[in-house]
């Protein structure tokens, strides 16, 4: 029996006060097995990104408990939770958020350095197919190949969880492509839990679960009996 890399019971985020409150999540009950692809999906302002924010420690919740494996997130200090995000989490965001000044190989020494486990710099390059472009800076590489150094980035710590917050929103369809299955050999050569946020339909096709929000509630979750291959999916 799978483990669960989240369980999260009855999770709620308000911002602001009084009349003017946004509910961003109005009790959301989850649970996400390790080990999995799980693809968030929903429209903009569903809820979807503030669960991965909260659920990746970068920001609390209103009320309700997220448990990592058997640590309660929510109950944790700054410390706890700066000490969590270190020695398990990576993100990868749209933007790529590189050092500009840095070359690919630097970019990604920047997390080994303060990693617990950290993988060799050029291995982690290696591993989104960038061996020959570890010299180059960002200004030296294509939006997709700066997208995979971030990505590089941040398995290079081995992470337990990678959480993607519309990883390809910036990126044309055949880069796109190529980025989910650099997201899809990370999750099967590390057995990384790897959430998705987005907004593309098309993208849950290579989810092991698809979780789909909608005005800050889960709407449904689904189980993809069979997942099609990341260079197949429809953009």
């Amino acid at each position: 029996m799978k483990r669960n890399a989240f369980t999260i019971t009855n999770l709620k985020k308000i911002y602001g006060e009084g009349p003017a409150a946004v509910h961003a999540l109005r009790g959301v009950n989850l649970e996400i097995p390790e080990h999995e692809v799980v693809v968030l999906l929903g429209a903009s302002g569903s809820g979807k990104s503030t669960l991965l924010n909260i659920a990746g420690g970068l920001d609390r919740s209103s009320e309700g408990n997220v448990y990592f494996r058997d640590q309660n997130l929510t109950s944790m200090s700054d410390t706890e939770l700066t000490r969590y995000r270190r020695d398990h989490v990576g993100f990868v965001f749209q933007f790529y958020n590189l050092m500009p000044s840095l070359t690919a190989r630097e970019n990604v020494e920047l997390v080994t350095e303060i990693a617990r486990n950290p993988m060799d710099p050029d291995e982690a390059l290696s591993l989104v197919g960038l061996t020959n472009r570890t010299d180059h800076f960002p200004a030296q590489l294509s939006g997709g190949e700066q997208q995979r150094v971030a990505i590089a980035r941040a398995v290079a710590k081995q992470p337990d969880v990678l959480f993607c917050d519309e990883p390809t929103g910036a990126l044309d369809s055949i880069t796109g492509r190529t980025v989910l299955k650099v997201l899809k050999d990370v999750n099967e050569r590390l057995g990384a839990t790897v959430l998705i946020v987005t907004h593309a339909a098309s993208q849950a096709a290579m989810a092991d679960r698809v979780i789909r929000f909608g005005d800050g509630a889960v709407i449904e979750v689904t189980k993809n009996a069979a997942k099609s291959a990341p260079e197949d999916i429809e953009w």
